[in-house]
């Protein structure tokens, strides 16, 4: 019994002896090993990486890709307002609308984060603000882009669509109980 267990230990030990090799015969430590990124090597501009992200609909990456640019460039309108984008189609409006009312800041002539900042407006229901936006955009554009033209006009007709009509919220309704805790909603005529 002695004996065995000698042996266990010795052949436990021989094995976990073996499993510890020499540092210098590490492939990195003898320069086997080829570098897979080149150090003075140019890194791609996170905007660029970000932006053909948007456009393959990843965009949490592309998020991801203008912070990165962030880093690289600073805070700068162009970075702000890809990022505003990148949040709105995430469906985060209150991280773009803060993004781009922060690219517009930078640079008040910016005419796609003006239209960036429409399109949050009108995903929010203020058609309105939305509608002063869109004719800022299109003010700086000069009328050249088809799609801030439409957004313009799906502004307007938003607006005077959501005008107020007394007849719709004239009806008058009436909560009745009907027993046992039973209540119901009858429009009085």
């Amino acid at each position: 019994m002695r004996a065995a267990k000698v042996s266990f230990i010795t052949i436990l030990t021989l094995t976990l002896v073996a499993g510890c090799g020499d540092p210098m015969r590490d492939p990195l430590a003898t320069g086997e090993a080829r570098a897979v990124i080149d150090p003075a090597g140019q890194s791609v501009d996170g905007l660029i990486v970000g932006h053909r992200l948007m456009e393959a609909g990843e965009y949490e990456l592309a998020l991801r890709a203008y912070y990165r640019a962030a880093s690289d460039q600073g805070m700068t309108a162009d970075v702000l307002s890809a990022i505003g984008s990148a949040n709105l189609r995430l469906g985060r409006l209150g991280q773009a609308e803060q993004g781009l009312r922060q690219a517009i800041e930078l640079d008040e002539r910016f005419a796609a984060a003006w239209n960036n900042l429409g399109v949050v407006l009108m995903e929010r229901g203020d058609f309105g603000q939305a509608r002063r936006v869109f004719e800022t955009a299109f003010a700086l554009d000069g009328g050249k882009s088809p799609p801030l033209r439409e957004n313009l006009r799906l502004a307007i007709q938003m607006m005077e669509n959501n005008v107020y009509h007394e007849d719709i919220n004239n009806d008058a309704f009436e909560l009745v109980r009907r027993g046992g805790g039973r209540y119901e909603l009858l429009q009085t005529p």
